[in-house]
């Protein structure tokens, strides 16, 4: 069960040096294929489920699951079929 709120998780992430937070939602069964970003990646599933592949190794994640990327690091993602909201920091 999702604990916390988007306050909490972004008092907690800015204090860890990120600089910008956002609430992202994908709609259902949306793929972005392999691509990068130019900036870090902290992040929680908040509803729904996604899929993150890096490399060979896909990641199933729910509502409560955290995740995190490096700058560059190539990725794929895969929302599910009632659609995906995170909360997600970035570092420049």
């Amino acid at each position: 069960m999702l604990s916390g709120t988007f306050d909490e998780f972004k008092g907690q992430v800015l204090a860890e040096g990120f600089d910008e937070v956002l609430e992202r939602s994908w709609p259902a069964d949306a793929v972005l294929d392999f691509h990068t970003h130019p900036f870090a990646v902290k992040a929680r599933v908040v509803r729904g489920e996604m899929w993150l592949t890096i490399g060979e190794e896909t990641q199933h994640l729910r509502a409560g699951d955290d995740f995190a990327l490096d700058r560059d690091v190539p990725h794929a993602e895969r929302y599910g079929n009632a659609g995906t909201t995170y909360w997600v920091a970035r570092r420049s």
